[in-house]
Order: structure tokens, then sequence, then C-alpha cells
């Protein structure tokens, strides 16, 4: 394991090269599946929670996303669940299908559904309005979806009524525009341009203004590249993105202009982290920060042999990342130098996605009927308790944050749990 500060002669880091793992069990991890596919199977609130849990709550003042307190469990002993609902997912892949805005809870799938945060009860259902693999994106305060019409619309909804609060027609320019980001002056997409017959043969990256539901400007993207597959992020003038030939391309948001592209050595359908005028991607074996601005590297962080890095992501001025060797980093986004690094997770699912509450850094496993909800403490990198619903499920778990609670979803299943 090392790390290069590029053009800084001093830049590899002090701790070496960490020796290799057992090879057997390095081969046994997985290198990057595709999840595919929709979830629909259920499970009712009548239901026992099964993590064998402590209850973990102490009834305080009441009150949505965070009136009350909750007593950290003992050691190894993850907390129950506060309430469990059905929830019908339509993932494709997506890792972005379960959201918290203020008190709500937000589920992609058919219905698009919004519950309170502290009591789970629905606050509004909408059939039909997201498309399967539907990204949760906001734009300020607005929901940004395609229409689940299959009009070419593009809609904004409020997040708290599930209410139509903006439509944008485009003209008819374009066949099925999809968002894939946001700010609030414009909602970034991808969609294919309108051929007289009626086709699409080619695509377009283009931003549409919020206020004019109008589109300012669109780039034609090279001829073959697929309209799927895209991994993106906006941070102020930028928009980041990756595909699946490869590229990772930065675009100036408000006039469409190719900043840089690059190849990266492996797809890229993951996560992407930007952060402070630089973006982190995991490109097989390394973790790579670039400039937005110009594309220079930064800095390489580079895992065992045999190995390779999961998405990564930057919460509260950390970036966390996992490996396919089972090991859990905590990184400088700046200079790539390693906060902590828990390399003894190998009995262990190591979480692909993340959220933070104070001192804890919480993450979402898949493919492992034994992972969950992991809880691990953010100073030390050291595991806490596993939340596990029971079902012998190998399907993926989301998890996000919302005051002193978090929403979990887990094959069909949401649920709110204590942040302890």
């Amino acid at each position: 394991m090392t790390t290069r500060n590029v053009g800084r002669p001093d830049g590899r880091e002090a701790d070496g090269v960490m020796p290799r793992r057992r090879l057997l069990r390095l081969a046994g991890a997985g290198l990057g599946l595709v999840l595919a596919g929709a979830v629909t199977t259920a499970c009712g609130p009548e239901e026992a929670d099964a993590s064998g849990g402590a209850e973990g709550t102490e009834p305080g003042a009441g009150g949505k996303g965070g009136g009350d307190a909750f007593t950290t469990p003992p050691a190894g002993t993850a907390p129950r669940a506060l309430w469990h609902e059905t929830a019908s997912v339509g993932t494709l892949g997506n890792h972005e299908v379960l959201a918290v805005v203020g008190d709500v809870v937000l589920v992609a799938g058919d219905p698009l559904v919004g519950r309170d945060l502290a009591t789970g009860k629905q606050l509004w259902s909408l059939p039909g309005a997201a498309q399967p693999g539907a990204r949760l994106i906001m734009g300020g305060d607005m929901l940004c979806l395609a229409s689940g019409e299959y009009d070419g619309d593009l809609v904004g909804l409020d997040p708290a009524t599930g209410k139509e609060t903006w439509r944008s027609r485009l003209d008819g320019r374009y066949a099925q525009p999809r968002p894939i980001g946001a700010d609030t002056e414009r909602v970034y997409v991808v969609a294919g341009i309108l051929e007289k017959d009626l086709s699409s043969r080619t695509n377009v990256i283009a931003a549409v203004d919020i206020s004019t539901g109008k589109a300012v400007w669109s780039e034609q993207r090279d001829a073959g590249t697929e309209e799927s597959g895209i991994t993106s992020a906006v941070l102020g003038k930028h928009l980041v993105y990756t595909d699946h030939r490869k590229n990772l391309t930065v675009r100036d948001t408000a006039t469409g202009r190719q900043l840089w592209s690059k190849k990266i050595s492996s797809s890229n359908f993951e996560r992407i982290a930007v952060h402070d005028g630089a973006v982190v991607v995991a490109d097989g074996r390394n973790l790579r920060s670039f400039g937005l601005d110009d594309g220079a590297e930064r800095w390489a962080l580079e895992t065992e042999e045999f190995s390779a890095f999961n998405g990564p992501t930057v919460l509260e001025g950390v970036l966390y990342a996992s490996d396919s060797a089972h090991a859990l980093w905590a990184v400088d986004p700046a200079t790539g130098k390693r906060r902590w690094h828990n390399p003894d997770l190998l009995e262990v699912s190591v979480p692909l996605q993340f959220a933070k509450v104070g001192d804890t850094l919480y993450g979402a496993t898949e493919f492992d009927e034994n992972g969950g909800v992991q809880a691990y403490d953010a100073r030390d990198g050291k595991l806490r308790w596993t939340y596990n619903d029971g079902k012998g499920s190998i399907e993926q778990w989301y998890v996000v944050s919302g005051g002193n609670r978090l929403a979990a979803l887990h094959d069909g299943r949401l649920m709110a749990l204590p942040a302890v």
C-alpha cells in the first residue's frame, strides 16, 4: 500500500508497503459485481425485528427527526429498528434510491413514496411517477425526475408533499432525458437526439434552466457512447461524470464546455467523490484524485496487490472507502494521506455506502446474508455493531442519515434505526 503525491519528490507514504494477506482469501473477495433488476418482495411491520439488538431508546421530548434521545447499546450489540414498512424498489444497480430530505424519507420505486422519518407514516405515494432505476437527485429544494409517463418531460416534485412544482417539456427535441445532476439553477440530463423518423442513435448531455424550463446548452457525446452507466456529481461550476467506456469527464456547468476527459483503467459505475476542487475515483487498485479545473493528478493511494478499491465517499471532510481485501480506509481528501486503515475485516462484509452522525461512521453492505448496516468508530475505524434484519437475503443494503436517525433499506423493507 503506497500513496504518491504527484509532483512531490517526498510523496511516498512513510509507512511504506503493507504485507500481503493470504491469497486464497483475497481471491474469494468480489471485484465489482453489478446489481441489476427490481426488488419488490416485502416484510410487513408485524414481523418481529430479527437483529437481536437492544431497544436502545429512551423517550425524550418527541418531535420529528431529532427530538428523541437514544441510549448507546453495549459493544457488539445493534439497536432495534424504530419502525419498518414495506417498500417497492426499482434499483437497476443504482446507489441513489434512498434519501432523507428534512424529515421525509424518499424511496425511488413504483410507487414513489415519502414517509415520516420519525414514525414511518406514509405522507404521500405516487404510482408511476419514477422510471425504473430513477436516481433521487435534488435541485435546491426540488426532487428532479424524468417523467414516469415516458413523454420526454422533466418533472420537479416537492419532497414534503409529493406535489409537482415544475415541469420542462424541452420542445420535443430530445428522447427520454434522464437527470444526472442538479443545482439551484439547472438540471443536467443525458438524452437521445430525436431524429425525424423518431429514432435516436446518438445522445447529448445538456443543462435545463430551472427558471425557464429550456435547455441552455447541449453537447453531443461521441458516437457509440451509451446513455446508461453514468456516475455523476455536481460541485460548483463543475459537472463530473464517468461512463462504461472508462472515461472521466469534467464540464463547465455554465457553458457545457468540456474542460478535460481522460481514461481510467476500469469502468467506474459506482460512486465518485467531489470535494474542495477535486474528484476522487476508484481506479482498480488505486484511489486517484484529479483537480477539477485542469485534470492534473493530485495524488494516488494504492491498496494491496490483487485487490481493488470500491467507490469513495467524502463526509465531513474525510474520505472513506473499502476495498476487495475487506479493509476500510479513512483518508485526507486533500493529500491522500491515510487517517486510519482497518484491515481486520476479513470475516465481515465491508460497506460500499456510508453515512456519518457524530463520531460514528455507518456503512451499508451488499451480497452477504450476514451483512447489513454497520457502525464504526469514525476515530479509528473499529467495528462496533452490525444490524441485520434476519431475512437471509444477499440484496444490497442502503443507509442515509437524518438528524439522530438512520433510514435503511433492504430487500423491499424500509426501516429507521437510532444513530447510536
